[in-house]
């Protein structure tokens, strides 16, 4: 069974830093593309960023492009997210994913930025 699971959100000033964890298992973490998608409250699912499996290639959407940071572990099976110069827009769930498109994805981790 696919798991993914979430952590590191929490409640931060504008201009904070959060990391995010997604603990994987069930699948061969080293061979899928990874991504991170968040949705605000009252709007749909929004891509945030894309891993390869080995992690040497990651895309980003502009709106966090050089203050979020996409990496993995493939020995710890853990996808992690970076995140600096956190704006109140920023203030989303944010989930992990397996595939592209996505096959699986976890609960999710509460992100909250305000002052």
């Amino acid at each position: 069974e696919v798991q993914l699971v979430e952590s590191g959100g929490g409640m931060v000033q504008p201009g904070g830093s959060l990391r995010l964890s997604c603990a994987a298992s069930g699948f061969t973490f080293s061979t899928w593309d990874m991504t991170w998608v968040r949705q605000a409250p009252g709007k749909g699912p929004e891509w945030g960023s894309i891993i390869g499996p080995s992690g040497d290639i990651a895309y980003y959407a502009d709106s966090i492009k050089g203050r979020f940071a996409i990496s993995r572990d493939n020995a710890k099976n853990t996808l992690y997210l970076p995140m600096n110069r956190l704006k109140p827009e920023d203030t989303a769930l944010y989930y992990c994913g397996r595939g592209r498109p996505l096959l699986d994805w976890g609960q999710g981790t509460q992100v909250t930025v305000s002052l």
